[in-house]
């Protein structure tokens, strides 16, 4: 009896992971990944970072099956990435959200979902709550080709989500958001992983990345340059901060000549400050109860109930997803 994927710790093993293109003749041209060794466990989110060109789109192509590695191997759920099986297990969310411009949200969904074998009356669960977790409910009727980048974007992860993946490998998820969407977006990755879900994140604008990624790696010429825990890279061990509560002059001053007596200086003395990100929500949400007397448009909507919880049963390879054994 084969194991099922999804019971495996280690969702994504690369080691030695290298690709050559070649020209016309068969010449070496390009190394874009060069002895790429990383791995991925079951409910983490990884983030792989590097300026253009550093070989990130290159090895999401080889994870997604796509491309041919020239070297090393890749284990998805601890089988090749060219195993159909395998890809129902996947989502996938690419930079650009390539969707059919004359079909509406709802018609979208029903189409990947027909595409995925999911039987009917669970297609049209899911398109619901998917659309409702998405903020498209309204716009369900609408054809995809006039939204916006945003909306476009929030479409694109409901239909990366649709086969309740294991792995969901994003590529730029928050392009095209504005503030509110991106940290819906972000609560949502969290809560994924927390049911369960793996994320391979692939994003520019680092700031996301902070905020979700329990480890990352950065690529520079298709080589690791850097890999651990957010927490550990960014930490400077040379300095240690203190955050105290707002205190009496007086304490104060005692407090500060007390730093001065061990340091042998004036200590640096600042106020902890909010993220831009922060200080915009939290705006927004004060105008939001000001005018209505409702819950702000920052709240995060409610993970589709279809994605499973921990411990639940996941399809078997070799089943639709979504059909009960």
């Amino acid at each position: 009896m084969r194991e099922n994927p999804c019971e495996s710790e280690t969702v994504l093993r690369i080691t030695d992971l290298t690709k050559v293109f070649r020209d016309f003749w068969r010449r070496p041209k390009v190394r874009a990944v060069d002895g790429l060794n990383l791995t991925v466990q079951r409910g983490e989110i990884f983030g792989l970072l590097g300026p253009n060109g550093s070989g990130k789109s290159t090895t999401l192509k080889i994870l997604l099956g796509l491309l041919h590695p020239s070297a090393g191997s890749v284990r998805v759920l601890g089988r090749s990435p060219r195993d159909v099986a395998v890809k129902r297990y996947i989502g996938y969310l690419p930079e650009e959200s390539y969707l059919y411009r004359y079909l509406t949200p709802t018609e979208t969904l029903r189409f990947y979902g027909r595409l995925f074998a999911l039987p009917r009356r669970e297609r049209a669960v899911r398109n619901e709550q998917l659309l409702e977790m998405a903020g498209l409910s309204e716009a369900r009727s609408r054809p995809v080709g006039e939204f916006s980048k945003g909306m476009a974007r929030r479409i694109g992860l409901a239909q990366a989500l649709l086969n309740d993946p294991q792995l969901l490998i994003l590529d730029e998820p928050t392009s095209g958001l504005d503030p509110i969407g991106c940290r819906q977006v972000k609560d949502l990755m969290r809560a994924l992983t927390r049911r369960g879900k793996t994320i391979l994140l692939s994003s520019h604008l680092l700031a996301d990345v902070e905020d979700v990624c329990d480890r990352v790696a950065i690529l520079y010429n298709g080589r690791i340059r850097a890999q651990g825990r957010v927490s550990e890279l960014l930490e400077k061990r040379e300095a240690v901060s203190l955050t105290l509560p707002s205190l009496p002059p007086d304490k104060m001053k005692r407090i500060l000549a007390l730093a001065r007596e061990q340091l042998g200086r004036d200590p640096d003395v600042e106020h902890p400050s909010l993220s831009l990100e922060e200080f915009f929500l939290r705006v927004v949400e004060e105008a939001h109860r000001a005018d209505s007397q409702q819950a702000g448009p920052g709240q995060s909507p409610a993970v589709a109930g279809f994605l499973r919880e921990p411990g639940e049963t996941a399809s078997k390879p070799g089943e639709p997803a979504g059909r009960s054994p």
